[in-house]
């Protein structure tokens, strides 16, 4: 039987970005092309405080933010870490998040790993969203409500 991994419910997710005001954006570019980057821009627009985390950025400014090279440079609390990376690493960033200050691990529209999910389960995290836009899923909870 093949697993699969299952969000939690719209009033788990609403509470989620209600309660939240920082957002740590893993794989975030400097590129206003980009997917992340857009969509960053706007969650920004938004009223949330961003926090880049981009090795290849680290030091430097992306949307008038201080990038940091991994999720456990970051010296205060995240509510979300907001991962824009291929699915094959997020084990990876996963053993990350449980490295840093952080509360909700949420991975983009497209992306989903259930070994991520279980690194995160067993090192004390459940609030997982996975294969789910931030920005549309805040539309759609907060903003249409």
């Amino acid at each position: 039987m093949t697993q699969e991994f299952i969000n939690p419910s719209d009033g788990v997710v609403r509470q989620y970005l209600a309660t939240s005001k920082t957002i740590a954006v893993v794989g975030l570019s400097d590129r206003e092309e980009t997917t992340s980057n857009r969509v960053t821009k706007e969650m920004q627009a938004r009223g949330y405080t961003i926090v880049p985390v981009n090795p290849k950025l680290a030091g430097s400014e992306v949307l008038g933010e201080k990038a940091y090279a991994s999720l456990a440079e970051i010296p205060f609390p995240v509510d979300i870490v907001n991962v824009y990376r291929r699915s094959e690493f997020l084990p990876d960033v996963a053993r990350d998040f449980l490295k840093a200050d952080a509360r909700i691990f949420w991975a983009q529209l497209g992306l989903e790993s259930l070994e991520a999910a279980e690194i995160l389960r067993a090192g004390g995290c459940d609030d997982i969203v996975m294969n789910r836009c931030i920005k549309r899923e805040h539309t759609r909870l907060i903003l249409e409500q």
